[in-house]
């Protein structure tokens, strides 16, 4: 569902960066990190290609795209398109069942 929060103005947005104590913020991230108090958050795309065990060229090569393509996926840059994002769907849900189709195809 997407937010209903208004941007924020210019005078706003460097008001509320004047007030920031990055090196605070830093600090405070490295501690969260030591005590493990952190996930990491990836891409619909990232998540189902981790979830294969494959490298990028492998597979990009198995959906049929470009490396590049897949990195903007992953990235966030780019969107798949609805087939693609179905194959992707069904990697990240069962990997093995997007596997199988590769090594018999």
């Amino acid at each position: 569902m997407p937010s209903k929060a208004k941007p924020l103005l210019d005078a706003q947005l460097a008001a509320h960066e004047a007030t920031r104590d990055l090196a605070a913020e830093l600090l405070e991230s490295v501690r969260q990190m030591k005590a493990g108090k952190t996930q990491v958050a990836y891409s619909p795309a990232a998540e189902a290609r981790r979830r294969t065990g494959l490298s990028q060229s492998q597979f990009a090569a198995l959906l049929g795209v470009s490396v590049r393509t897949l990195q903007g996926w992953e990235q966030g840059r780019k969107q798949p398109s609805g087939a693609a994002r179905t194959l992707l769907t069904i990697a990240r849900m069962n990997p093995k069942a997007l596997l199988a189709v590769a090594e018999n195809g």
